[in-house]
């Protein structure tokens, strides 16, 4: 599926000609290892592979790879890693997946390349999709396919499983391990599958089955109530709501194939408005694979928007499309190339429609087989938003050049094996796992909580990264599979620091006042209490979502809309509020500095005033509103220790690791000053 693209990838496939060299030197010298000019850990190679293997079509494919010797030296096994796609290429994550992988890589050397098709591995591209916004649709996916031309038929996964095994004829190696994620999973299963002789194990990380990703994205759908429901699980939508199915389902009730109005507010106080549809709210659920942030804020914001108030809703809808544009690529080396993503994709999916048939009738036919699924297979949503999910509306116009493929039948291999699945993941739900789980005897499933798409790379508990050092544990004269694998606690992943966003109160009223103090200003105080905790929100998610933060000489700049109007900035050491508002009516202006905090209370509904305190960390807030003293008790702190939590983690988990947690310790040291 389309939304598996921006997860890591990579690829394999077949040379006969080549698997009968006599030796494992011969063949390795067939790649002409070079030091790579931006890597000390990596060489770089090249591999000419015919275009058609095993086929009369002549030509070939030069693959680009990247190599990381085992410190060993004379290594009989590699690890070949596959990442997500089909689109992607490899080579850019080499040094994450040397990361990822390290334990496993003391005897064994690791070979990351670029798929055929992408990245320095020939990749495919059409002019119609580069002057084209929006991205490709009808007729635009015929003339793309008529660019590439007949050669077309040469980028599926059969054609990539043959890469992989001419990778380990010519590379010398007597056996493979095989990571994958995503698609590259998939990939992995083929291999494993055309050469099970030739696998010494397998690490599949968020699981697409060999014939998958199934066309109509029913496991997909069938997960979504079970994910929503478990983000709720142990009391966490206590003050939120009962069932937050029910209130997806109403909601979009409410959109009824159209769209809902909001509005969302930039970081200069700007009103912007934007209307969501019940796709978006689909997309962002899929986003949320990728971006904890969008699940912890989800059930909320759906909640308001079903009772009315879309201003969450909207400010999700802006965060979903940012961590999208984050997500799609930093580099041109990193883009998802939609050209091999169609020409994989279209030409081995089995939609269902003939393919022979125009593009109008392979359309009625999708068509058809939604509305003929029972009542209720893709609840809360329906048919329109599973065909816009699926690649049925760009596969339709798709000159096909060979027949449907046959589903592959033949067994996976009984090796060590290690599958992983987050137990929120959308794009891969855990049901694919649990398929390949029972193909393998002997496979260890591990379903990590609270983790979405792309287990290794997100998992802060560590659990899994423990599991794949237990699948390699030598056992006695070597070899995989000898240390108890064990089962993944709840908590200790991000969306359990962050917690899941409050209900915003759609009006002063709404809001509870204090006991002592039950008039306008004890609730206009509360509300005080209200927004000040959203600002320590937003700042802690935006410490989180590291392309938010700039440093210059070591200090902090960001900015950021209040929930219904105004804005904050953060500017060195000091954040500035102007006309902040979280609840309709209630501003908040003024300063938090190292040497105290002065604000100002205003705004239609409220009792205004003026609040203050000393510099101390966490020191009490005290004033006046609307004439009367009020006095503000400090927070938990909550925000300053998943910031500081972050900043731990930071230089482990990501490129520029270091730098980043300077600025969140910065960071930290902020929120410790706000009330």
């Amino acid at each position: 599926m389309r939304r598996t693209a921006r997860s890591l990838c990579a690829a394999a496939l077949l040379l006969a000609a080549i698997a009968c060299l006599p030796s494992s030197s011969a063949a390795a010298a067939q790649i002409a290892w070079a030091p790579c000019g931006d890597s000390n850990d990596f060489a770089c190679g090249h591999l000419p592979v015919p275009l058609d293997p095993g086929g009369p079509q002549p030509g070939t494919i030069t693959l680009a790879m990247r190599r990381h010797l085992a410190p060993v030296g004379g290594a009989r096994e590699a690890v070949i890693a596959l990442a997500g796609g089909p689109g992607q290429a490899a080579i850019p994550f080499a040094e994450q997946f040397l990361q990822l992988l390290g334990p496993i890589l003391s005897t064994r050397d690791l070979i990351v390349f670029d798929q055929r098709g992408i990245g320095l591995s020939g990749p495919l591209s059409c002019h119609r999709f580069e002057v084209t916004a929006g991205g490709p649709a009808g007729p635009e996916v015929a003339e793309c396919a008529a660019q590439i031309g007949s050669n077309r038929a040469y980028y599926t996964t059969a054609q990539t499983v043959a890469d992989i095994e001419a990778i380990r004829v010519a590379g010398g190696y007597e056996k493979l391990v095989l990571y994958g994620t995503s698609y590259g999973t998939k990939v992995a299963e083929r291999y494993a599958q055309a050469y099970p002789q030739n696998v010494s194990a397998l690490v599949l990380d968020s699981v697409v089955p060999p014939n998958g990703p199934e066309p109509l994205g029913l496991p997909t759908f069938a997960a979504i109530p079970r994910v929503l429901r478990e983000l709720c699980a142990g009391g966490a939508c206590r003050h939120i709501t009962r069932d937050p199915v029910h209130d997806l389902a109403r909601l979009l009730h409410r959109i009824a194939g159209g769209s809902i109005g909001g509005r969302w507010i930039d970081g200069d106080g700007h009103s912007h408005r934007l209307h969501v549809t019940s796709e978006e709210l689909l997309d962002i659920l899929l986003e949320g694979d990728l971006d904890p942030v969008l699940r912890a804020e989800f059930p909320a914001a759906v909640r308001s928007a079903a009772r009315g108030d879309t201003a969450a809703l909207a400010r999700l809808v802006h965060a979903a499309a940012a961590s999208g544009e984050e997500e799609a690529g930093e580099s041109p080396s990193e883009s998802f190339d939609t050209p091999l993503y169609l020409t994989t994709t279209c030409e081995e999916q089995l939609f269902p429609w003939n393919r022979s048939a125009s593009p109008a009738k392979r359309l009625a036919e999708a068509a058809a087989r939604l509305r003929s699924l029972p009542a209720g297979k893709l609840a809360p949503f329906g048919p329109a938003e599973a065909f816009a999910l699926s690649d049925m509306p760009t596969c339709a116009y798709w000159p096909y050049t060979a027949p449907a493929p046959a589903p592959v039948q033949s067994p996976l291999p009984s090796v060590p094996t290690l599958i992983l699945s987050g137990s929120q993941d959308l794009r891969t739900p855990t049901s694919g796992a649990r398929e390949v789980a029972a193909e393998i005897p002997g496979s260890h499933l591990l379903v990590v909580p609270g983790v979405g798409h792309s287990v290794l790379g997100s998992d802060l508990s560590g659990c899994s990264a423990k599991a794949l050092q237990a699948l390699f544990k030598p056992t006695g004269a070597g070899g995989a599979g000898g240390s108890p694998i064990l089962p993944c606690r709840a908590g200790g992943q991000l969306l359990n620091l962050i917690g899941l966003s409050p209900l915003a109160p759609p009006r002063l009223a709404a809001v509870a006042a204090p006991r002592d103090d039950p008039g306008r200003a004890g609730r206009t105080l509360r509300a005080v209490t209200l927004t000040l905790a959203d600002v320590t929100r937003q700042l802690t998610i935006l410490a989180l979502q590291s392309g938010e933060i700039e440093a210059t000489g070591g200090s902090l700049t960001l900015r950021f809309g209040g929930l219904r109007a105004g804005w904050a900035r953060v500017s060195g050491a000091t954040l500035t509020l102007h006309h902040y508002s979280y609840v309709p009516g209630v501003t908040v202006s003024g300063a938090v500095r190292p040497t105290g905090v002065s604000l100002r209370v205003g705004g239609s509904a409220a009792a205004g005033g003026t609040l203050r305190s000393g510099p101390r960390p966490h020191a009490r807030l005290s004033g006046t509103l609307g004439g009367h003293p009020v006095g503000l008790l400090a927070h938990s702190g909550d925000g300053v220790a998943i910031v500081s939590h972050d900043a731990k983690v930071a230089s482990k988990l990501l490129p520029g690791g270091s730098a980043r947690r300077r600025r969140l310790r910065l960071l930290a040291g902020l929120l410790e000053r706000l009330p």
